[in-house]
């Protein structure tokens, strides 16, 4: 069995466990997310959407993969997120959504993917979504062809980097010409923060629980 295989083994079993919820997720919550509702006070009212979290192997690591969204007249323009989007009445379920916006964004090929579990529902109050966020494996490392219209760059990262305490980081950013203060992770010179790192954040979590001695 390969360590990937170890890897995903646990984290199979630590996925069926009870989530480690909110919690998790506030520890990488900018300051602003105070100011606003934690739950949409019409759930049924808000965008639905997925993003999915790919593991897989490349040269003995344990790979996920983000990507940075083009510049645009929006508030999420620029951003390092995961690949998903908006529920669409053709999706089956979900993790459907999750996997199709994967495709169309970056290029996986959903039927390559399995998906071996969920985390913790997260409101984005600026957007109106409400985001479930999926974990899929794949077996082999993927062939990305990114969208350029919804891609601006695709982000492989190696998640014992991307746990690694000495990446959690707090920065001065400008949001809505405001500059404000918020907890992120540094991965080559880019910060995964706002609603991604909170979504990381619980993973981190699982993961670390999972490998209390590291991966």
């Amino acid at each position: 069995m390969t360590d990937f295989q170890i890897f995903i083994l646990k984290l199979k079993e630590q996925l069926l466990k009870p989530l480690p919820g909110k919690n998790a997720q506030w520890k990488m919550a900018p300051v602003t997310r105070l100011t606003f509702a934690d739950w949409p006070a019409e759930p049924r009212l808000s965008n639905q959407g997925s993003v999915l979290i790919l593991l897989y192997p490349s040269d003995g690591k344990i790979l996920t993969v983000f990507i940075q969204r083009p510049e645009y007249d929006g508030v999420h323009s620029g951003q390092i997120s995961l690949p998903g989007g908006k529920h669409e009445p053709a999706d089956i379920t979900h993790d459907h959504t999750a996997l199709r916006e994967a495709e169309e964004e970056i290029g996986v090929i959903p039927s390559e993917i399995e998906i071996i579990g969920k985390l913790t529902d997260l409101f984005i109050p600026p957007s109106n979504f409400l985001v479930k966020p999926f974990v899929g494996i794949m077996p082999h490392t993927p062939v990305f062809k990114p969208d350029p219209q919804e891609v601006a760059e695709v982000l492989p990262v190696c998640i014992t980097e991307l746990f690694d305490p000495n990446n959690r980081i707090t920065r001065n950013i400008l949001i809505r010409d405001q500059e404000i203060q918020v907890p992120g992770y540094k991965i080559n010179h880019q910060l995964i923060w706002g609603a991604t790192a909170m979504i990381i954040s619980e993973l981190e979590e699982i993961v670390k629980t999972s490998f209390p001695c590291g991966i």
